[in-house]
């Protein structure tokens, strides 16, 4: 039986590695494109003369009378992952095609690449470790204006993300409370990263900065120590009975994690790591959660061992949330500890009542 609770008065690519897209014939054709931005200001005092971002999108805006969009749905990736990460059987064919929830015949779906992954601007590209040093904040600041400025987006339907995108969904939520219709953050907490989930953050950025062929992130090759940081990724992204099941013998956990990190080794960028792993830095919407104004429905996963219950921040936080709502998933055979954020089948029908909530 799920737990849900509710606020006084009253939505994350997983850190893994995304699966990748399985037949593209199984939801609507996908548009690619990029955005530029010119003399991008990060927080940080660094300036990037041209940021683009890359972006992927299903379906087409539609405006009312006044001219604002109301079928913009904004779905935002996990650390180390992209917007092509969802499409796959597990997300886009379960969300996207005719009759299901977010179909692309009736919704415009917005698959951004962040700064720092994907095909966006990123320190593998060339500027390396001399790449500026963004932040949460940042990131959904340029969402924020390849929606406005480059898709010509005025107004969202739905603004969701898993894991690390949930917790832009979060700032989003406070940042433009105006400018959605409702919010789903996956497996977030609306708190500081702080405890064990800074430390495991923590020792993969050290773990590559103290790596001597790191070179200040100028390597030929990739350092070795990138391995820790899949190793962690890895360990943190799931949860103990299925990787039990999956690695019943030592034997076979031996053979698990290493074709996973020899897999990793061939598609990770330790700058483009170490960046993403230090963006979490700025990341706090705890002190303005009074100012989301937007139906917001957080669902967690009661496995999730970067964001344990136990903990108490979500009961905590969303008591804050005028319009909030909190649902944790209990552990089951469906469950995959923090990667149940990209299992849609999962938690569909919360996200159907989120919708039926918020519609006008």
């Amino acid at each position: 039986m799920r737990t849900s609770h509710f606020s006084l008065t009253g939505l994350i690519l997983v850190i893994l590695l995304s699966s990748g897209a399985s037949r593209a014939a199984e939801w609507p054709a996908v548009t690619e494109g990029d955005f530029a931005i010119g003399e991008f200001h990060f927080r940080s005092g660094q300036t990037l003369a041209n940021l683009h971002i890359h972006y992927r999108t299903l379906g087409s805006p539609r405006a009312d009378e006044k001219g604002v969009v109301r079928n913009a749905v904004l779905i935002l990736h996990g650390t180390t992952g992209s917007g092509a990460g969802f499409l796959n059987k597990n997300f886009a064919a379960e969300l996207f095609n005719a009759g299901q929830l977010l179909d692309a015949g009736r919704y415009f779906i917005i698959l951004p690449d962040d700064v720092g992954h994907g095909q966006s601007s990123r320190p593998s590209e060339s500027l390396h470790g001399k790449f500026p040093n963004y932040g949460y904040r940042d990131m959904v600041e340029a969402e924020y204006r390849l929606v406005t400025d480059g898709l010509h987006v005025n107004h969202l339907r739905l603004v969701m993300g898993t894991s690390m995108g949930g917790m832009h969904t979060w700032l989003w939520g406070e940042t433009y409370p105006d400018f959605m219709d409702a919010l789903m953050p996956l497996a977030s907490l609306p708190e500081q990263i702080s405890g064990r989930n800074r430390v495991w953050r923590r020792m993969i950025c050290d773990s590559i900065r103290n790596d001597p062929q790191w070179n200040g992130g100028d390597y030929q090759t990739q350092p070795p120590n990138l391995r820790i940081a899949a190793e962690v990724l890895w360990f943190m992204g799931s949860n103990p009975a299925l990787r039990y099941r999956e690695a019943p013998t030592g034997r076979e956990a031996d053979e698990l994690l290493t074709k996973y990190c020899d897999n990793a080794m061939k598609t990770m960028d330790a700058n483009n790591v170490l960046y993403a792993l230090d963006s979490s830095r700025d990341y706090d919407p705890g002190p303005k959660l009074e100012a989301i104004t937007a139906p917001l429905l957080a669902v967690n996963s009661a496995d999730d061992l970067i964001n344990p219950p136990d903990l108490g921040i979500l009961e905590k936080g969303i008591k804050r949330v005028k319009n909030g709502r909190a649902i944790t998933i209990p552990e089951g055979p469906e469950t995959q500890g923090h990667g149940t954020h990209t299992l849609a089948k999962v938690w569909k029908s919360d996200l159907a009542e989120l919708l039926k909530a918020s519609e006008r």
